[in-house]
């Protein structure tokens, strides 16, 4: 399955590493082409110190690792819309890349920073993380459910330790993983 459809992943959901991990391996997957502004991977960078505890150097490491297996993503020209937007000042870069790259979704937890008003006129909608990846498992659920085995093996963890992990962001979606896997 190729998809070609853009969609611009707000830097919280980058930050958490299952559920990077988990919405990096989809997008790998082609079930969507993963975008970003630059602003994001500066903003990631600097989550990952304060809200991690990565020391400089790992979040770095980190950063690079996404952004060089990534390097489509990033959505350049998009600072001129910066003005236009009229969503929260601080995530207006998100909406300005969504609208750059043709997405009509972006993927957030912060869902208040991107009221459906500002994003109307613009025909985005913000989505949560959890939603986002029950529709992931809706267009494919084999490709979903081998991308999670993988990820648990990847780094040598069962994939119930993944999926405990990834309940507490996205529990809809692990619900629907486990009624399907039995467990």
């Amino acid at each position: 399955m190729n998809a070609d459809f853009p969609v611009v992943l707000d830097t919280c959901v980058l930050v958490p590493a299952a559920l990077c991990d988990t919405l990096l391996r989809l997008a790998e997957r082609r079930l969507y082409l993963p975008r970003w502004s630059m602003q994001t991977t500066v903003e990631l960078e600097r989550a990952l110190i304060a809200k991690i505890g990565l020391t400089p150097e790992k979040a770095r490491k980190r950063t690079a690792a996404i952004m060089d297996h990534f390097q489509d993503a990033i959505v350049s020209g998009s600072e001129v819309l910066l003005p236009a937007m009229l969503n929260d000042e601080k995530d207006r870069h998100v909406v300005a890349a969504a609208v750059r790259a043709g997405a009509e979704v972006i993927v957030t937890l912060n869902l208040k920073d991107f009221p459906r008003s500002a994003l109307l006129p613009f025909h985005v909608e913000a989505r949560h993380p959890d939603g986002f990846l029950i529709e992931l498992y809706d267009l494919s659920p084999e490709l979903v459910i081998h991308s999670l085995h993988e990820q648990a093996a990847d780094i040598n963890r069962d994939l119930s330790d993944i999926l405990k992990t990834l309940s507490r962001i996205v529990p809809d979606f692990v619900n629907l993983v486990t009624g399907h896997l039995g467990i």
